[in-house]
């Protein structure tokens, strides 16, 4: 669709925050606003393109592989992750004077990616970018503001697998850092069911 300056006109006069909606759904531009702070605490979603495939419980060594691979050329800390059949969440935190989270879930998701073999379903502009048909584009993030923001994203990531109906208890789920936490005392055992 072309972009039509009327519409902007229109638009703007109503506020500078409705015209920059307007115009990125009416031209196809995203409207995503990322926020780069070095050394930050994020928490992200990451979810596959067809939310009804299990590829990431099914394929997590190849996973695990992926996110190794990429702390290993780009560091971060996992401070709390859960991996679902078709989702992720996950904490980190990046290093003092890096802000770059995009390029790190780029390299998680081709290394992914390059670990499978080539059998999913892939539309005709996925094929034209020599793109897989693996992962949703974008994922969602969120910047950790506190000690209870983190604490509540802590508590939803190992929370998740319940939440999905996947276990009845947080314990019962094997693919998340509920575990590491338990071990290193800040979680009792039967927490969250």
């Amino acid at each position: 669709m072309l972009c039509d300056m009327r519409i902007f006109l229109r638009a703007a006069v109503a506020s500078a925050h409705i015209a920059t909606r307007w115009r990125a759904a009416l031209c196809g531009m995203s409207n995503y606003r990322r926020v780069w702070v070095p050394g930050g605490t994020y928490f992200f979603t990451v979810n596959l393109l067809e939310r009804r495939r299990r590829l990431l419980v099914e394929h997590i060594v190849e996973l695990r592989a992926a996110f190794r691979a990429t702390h290993a050329t780009r560091p971060f800390e996992v401070i709390a992750i859960v991996i679902l059949p078709d989702h992720l969440h996950c904490l980190w935190q990046l290093p003092p004077g890096d802000a770059d989270n995009a390029n790190r879930w780029a390299q998680i998701k081709s290394g992914f990616s390059r670990r499978l073999a080539l059998n999913e379903r892939r539309s005709a502009q996925r094929v034209a970018r020599r793109e897989r048909g693996i992962w949703q584009r974008r994922y969602w993030e969120h910047l950790i503001r506190d000690g209870s923001d983190l604490q509540r994203h802590v508590d939803y990531i190992h929370f998740n697998p319940v939440k999905h109906g996947h276990v009845a208890r947080v314990a019962d789920w094997p693919h998340s850092s509920f575990h590491r936490w338990v071990a290193r005392g800040d979680y009792p055992l039967d927490w969250g069911g």
